[in-house]
């Protein structure tokens, strides 16, 4: 999961209240679960804490899925990443102004243009990325716009 590597970055921001975890517990998976509000929390083989970004960090987050991008507009407001047993999963929650159905059309058609493939059941988008992991990406409405949920897997085999 490189291409989230922007969820690492707050882990090297000051100001996170950080306790260290004794490695003999064999626990080698790994949790990070951030909130529209700048609320991490994290859990690593060698340290358990949570820290405070600055509210609204996340909406700019740099998602990217095999050169696929979030719609123009978008926001993200929340994601979880978890990694066990060989196996990653990362969930990144987010907004559109558009309409679920343009945000669905904008997913697919960016997905076939970058090799992966993509196809629409109902309100969900599904696929698997050029290295053959699968995503889900779930579009309803909300207000005037959109939400959606992303869910990408990594397996490391």
């Amino acid at each position: 999961m490189n291409r989230f590597a922007f969820l690492a970055l707050p882990l090297a921001l000051a100001g996170c209240n950080v306790h260290s975890k004794d490695k003999a517990d064999g626990d080698d998976n790994v949790s990070i679960a951030g909130d529209a509000s700048g609320n991490i929390s994290f859990d690593v083989p060698f340290a358990k804490g949570q820290l405070k970004i600055p509210e609204g960090f996340m909406h700019g987050g740099d998602v990217d899925i095999d050169g696929v991008k979030l719609m123009p507009g978008s926001q993200v407001t929340n994601f979880t990443m978890n990694s066990r047993d060989k196996v990653s999963v990362v969930e990144i929650a987010f907004t559109s102004p558009q309409a679920p159905d343009q945000v669905r059309a904008y997913f697919v058609d960016q997905f076939r243009k970058h090799g992966a493939e993509a196809a629409v059941s109902g309100d969900t988008v599904t696929g698997k990325s050029k290295d053959g992991n699968p995503f889900i990406i779930k579009i309803t409405s909300s207000g005037s716009g959109s939400q959606g949920k992303i869910q990408a897997q990594d397996d490391k085999d």
